[in-house]
């Protein structure tokens, strides 16, 4: 039963460890790029232009 229980820790542990990247992360892109670049979708404003649409 000990080795489950390490097991579990080292899965909490990865679990922490995960988090704290994603929120690191998260300030350095927010820090990064600007509120208008994260939300824009060029790949869409590309697609939307090149569509024809026949009626």
């Amino acid at each position: 039963m000990e080795t489950w229980n390490y097991i579990e820790y080292a899965a909490w542990g990865l679990s922490a460890l995960f988090g704290l990247y994603m929120v690191i992360d998260w300030f350095k892109i927010d820090t990064t790029y600007s509120e208008d670049v994260l939300t824009s979708s060029r790949e869409g404003e590309l697609e939307a232009m090149t569509e024809q649409h026949k009626v």
